[in-house]
């Protein structure tokens, strides 16, 4: 598809909000970034970064000591920083760039070899500035210290100091750059490995050969068997392909094992942590107040839904199934449109005018295409061009929530933006602040709207499963991963193994209301963060119960509260999460705040309880 047809498309969906023309969906244009994959812009710029990253390199390898004590110090010094700053924004563009053009159609051969071959090279690019930041990070503290006081660095000192917390696990530079440039044979090539297979997959359901998103989209499905028939397909695919996933999670585990300890991380979660500049205790904090709320939260809430649904125990396929009175209709995305960017405006307008610019210009890509990446995401990209959403749309009132999601983050990487590219980068224990807050926002505005009863137990027992998904599972997640890589510390795991883990933590987690067969085993498959970012999962719980902290202040004294929460976004990776939350009068450390972020889910399962008895 070419990539003038990602623009038409993108911008006369997007521009059109006309609800009889439900199936018009966006797909974006890449076209501010290139043209096409053989545009001679690309070439231009790999010669151009080559050349800057040379240039890098002669002047400042082995010099940064001696400018730091300079009689120009602080100038120097930001000058430097400035100019790594600027090849690391070509290099992400161009890496960004091939991501997306990926992420379309990840089944095209010419998309996966010209992913590949960006993806070699630079790498290959990149290693040669694994010195700058090794290097900055050796300089002594009392001489940086002096530096400085030069306003030019000082702009740099938040990336500067966030930067130095890696020191202890930081290698020599030809170590670092050997872990840089295997990666391409490595974690990366497994990681594309995966991602080829389950966009190759086809699950056959009823005769008919799908992909794995409008199968997984059929779990929802208001008939009963079409759930299972579902269901059972994708645990015949999966089964059928479980060996090959038991592989390569066993390849990756070890991969961070080795990691791990050649960098002096001696917790599974160590470098993850570092990554996310979250303390351990905190953390363990989470997971143990998520751990202990399963029986108030999950096991209540499914309980409820088994009586609903008329059943004496729900199977897997029961999970993410309507309830009996919900509205069984296709919401058009121009609706779908106009509900987030009215609950974003009703906050605060500059929200839902930021959000309207991925409408108008197509930042979107929202259609179902065989290959294309399944689930969804916003890639923030660069901050000289703008964020890109892709979704897959298929007009369930989860998939509004998603859009509210992602073009939360997509608000939050425009602001966070204004930064540069060292500081815009968010850890993901904050990254998922914005994306959930939109959920809220789109959430409250629908409910507030909603006066009839069965509508609003339907809209409040899909917000508590959409919470349940962000904190519940994803926590349950954690214990599985937690659970995995200790247990590939002692020796590869077969696939029955790593299905009998999957069942303990996912019975503990859903609770009682659950008959879980031995069918589910194999759906461990199906969760790509297992595969691309381990121990990522708990950022989502950790960002839930945050957003949920703040909407309680935001609805005890909202004057004031947007500006505080623009600043939050503003900031970008540039503060700590304990100084973004001191404003609003919250502590991630104080155990409370977890319990406080989880009573908001107690709270509506309790209107739910409420409305049953009425």
């Amino acid at each position: 598809m070419t990539h003038s047809t990602f623009h038409r498309t993108g911008r006369v969906a997007s521009s059109a909000a006309n609800d009889d023309v439900p199936d018009r969906l966006p797909e974006w244009s890449l076209a501010d970034l290139y043209s096409a994959p053989d545009a001679p812009q690309i070439a231009a710029d790999l010669e151009q970064l080559k050349n800057d990253i040379t240039t890098l390199n002669e002047r400042c390898r082995g010099r940064l000591a001696d400018m730091a004590a300079g009689r120009e110090a602080g100038s120097e010094l930001a000058r430097a920083i400035a100019d790594y700053e600027q090849a690391r924004e070509l290099l992400v563009r161009l890496w960004s760039y091939a991501a997306l053009v990926y992420a379309a159609d990840m089944t095209d051969p010419a998309n996966a070899k010209f992913h590949g071959d960006m993806q070699t090279r630079l790498t290959a690019l990149s290693s040669e500035l694994v010195f700058f930041t090794l290097e900055l990070n050796r300089l002594d503290d009392v001489l940086l210290d002096k530096a400085f006081e030069h306003p030019d660095l000082a702009r740099y000192r938040p990336w500067i100091e966030d930067l130095r917390k890696e020191r202890p696990h930081q290698l020599e530079d030809r170590i670092e750059r050997l872990f840089q440039e295997k990666s391409v044979t490595g974690r990366s090539a497994w990681n594309r490995a995966y991602d080829e297979t389950i966009a190759r997959l086809r699950f056959d359901v009823d005769g008919e050969s799908l992909a794995i998103q409008p199968v997984t989209h059929m779990l929802s499905d208001a008939d009963r068997s079409k759930r299972r028939a579902a269901a059972l397909a994708l645990s015949r695919t999966f089964g059928s392909q479980a060996d090959l996933f038991a592989l390569i999670t066993n390849t990756l585990a070890r991969d961070k094992e080795i990691y791990d300890r050649w960098h002096g991380f001696d917790t599974l979660l160590g470098a993850r942590n570092l990554a996310n500049r979250v303390e351990g205790p905190v953390v363990e904090a989470l997971v143990g107040s998520v751990s202990a709320a399963y029986g108030a939260i999950s096991h209540r809430y499914y309980a409820l839904k088994c009586r609903w649904l008329g059943l004496e125990r729900m199977a897997h396929w029961d999970r993410n199934a309507p309830l009996p009175e919900a509205p069984d209709r296709h919401i058009p995305w121009g609706q779908a449109q106009r509900t987030v960017l009215r609950a974003f405006d009703a906050f605060a307008p500059q929200m839902g005018a930021i959000a309207a610019r991925f409408f108008d210009n197509g930042w979107i890509d929202a259609a179902v295409r065989p290959g294309k990446s399944p689930g969804a995401f916003s890639s923030a990209c660069v901050p000289s061009v703008h964020p890109f959403v892709l979704l897959n749309y298929q007009g369930r009132m989860r998939d509004v929530m998603t859009l509210a999601h992602e073009l939360g983050h997509g608000v939050h990487q425009v602001l966070a933006g204004e930064q540069g590219m060292l500081m815009s980068q968010t850890p993901l224990t904050l990254a998922e602040t914005a994306s959930v807050f939109g959920e809220m926002l789109t959430f409250r505005a629908l409910l507030d709207e909603t006066a009839e009863p069965g509508g609003r137990r339907a809209l409040l027992a899909g917000k508590v499963e959409d919470m349940i998904n962000t904190v519940i599972r994803q926590i349950a997640f954690h214990t599985f991963e937690q659970r995995v890589h200790t247990e590939c510390r002692d020796g590869e795991l077969t696939a029955a193994r790593l299905g009998e883990i999957w069942l303990d933590v996912q019975r503990e987690s859903l609770g009682p209301a659950f008959d879980l067969g031995d069918e589910y085993a194999c759906y461990w498959c199906q969760v790509p963060h297992f595969i691309h970012a381990p121990f990522y999962v708990y950022a989502y719980a950790f960002g839930d119960c945050l957003v949920n902290a703040l909407y309680q202040v935001y609805l005890e004294n909202p004057g004031g509260f947007a500006e505080k929460y623009f600043d939050v976004l503003r900031a970008g990776g540039s503060k700590h999460h304990s100084a973004l939350l001191a404003p609003f009068g919250l502590d991630a450390s104080d155990p409370s705040f977890w319990t406080r972020g989880l009573s908001v889910i107690s709270g509506l399962i309790d209107e739910l309880e409420a409305l049953e008895k009425s």
